[in-house]
């Protein structure tokens, strides 16, 4: 009797010591996904679902494939996304996979998959929040460029690309003021830049 006491007594510690370290992983698991995934815009809360996957990856290196220039590059990855039929997604931001394997996207799941394969091929790229919208913008150097406007964000030109307009080319026209720009976030260390200039212009 006592045995089969003690017995008792060790699985039920066994079984607290169990519970205590899942609580704690979850906890820390939660954490971190806060950290990497949230971010406060003006009293807003932004969840971005970007990745360096082998998925995003591949794709990217398809798609770039038969280009000899970053602009070819760029502009390919533009197509495939918006050739994504747009749809309101009413749930949390989806996966850049999630997205191409359900095949439509509002603009926070296809800006999402944009920034990942730009993201992976090297490039400077940003979020760029307004009201009830998300686009992103890269720094890309290339004459044909030349009478594109771009944003220009502490004296650096970034170009636009509009993730929901189907056929848009790299340079789009910004259709919002300045000031309607809330933030301009770097998703994958999930921190907004800070701004001490910007002016949209040739």
């Amino acid at each position: 009797m006592i045995f089969q006491s003690k017995i008792a007594y060790y699985i039920s510690f066994v079984v607290s010591i169990s519970a205590v370290l899942l609580f704690a992983y979850l906890g820390f698991n939660a954490f971190f996904i806060a950290k990497n995934q949230f971010i406060d815009i003006n009293g807003a809360t932004y969840v971005n679902q970007v990745r360096e996957d082998d998925f995003t990856k591949h794709l990217a290196q398809h798609l770039s494939q038969n280009c000899q220039d970053d602009l070819c590059k760029v502009q390919n990855m533009l197509d495939y996304v918006t050739a994504i039929p747009y749809k309101e997604n009413t749930f949390v931001a989806k996966s850049p996979k999630n997205t191409v394997e359900q095949n439509f996207g509002d603009c926070d799941d296809k800006s999402n998959l944009l920034i990942s394969m730009l993201k992976v091929s090297g490039y400077e790229s940003y979020f760029v929040t307004v009201p009830r919208h998300i686009f992103v913008i890269v720094k890309l150097k290339d004459k044909r460029l030349r009478d594109a406007k771009g944003l220009y964000i502490n004296g650096e030109k970034y170009y636009i690309l509009e993730s929901t307009a189907k056929g848009s080319k790299v340079g789009f026209e910004l259709k919002y003021k300045l000031d309607d720009i809330s933030a301009v976030i770097d998703p994958f260390i999930n921190k907004k830049l800070k701004i001490n200039s910007m002016e949209y212009k040739l």
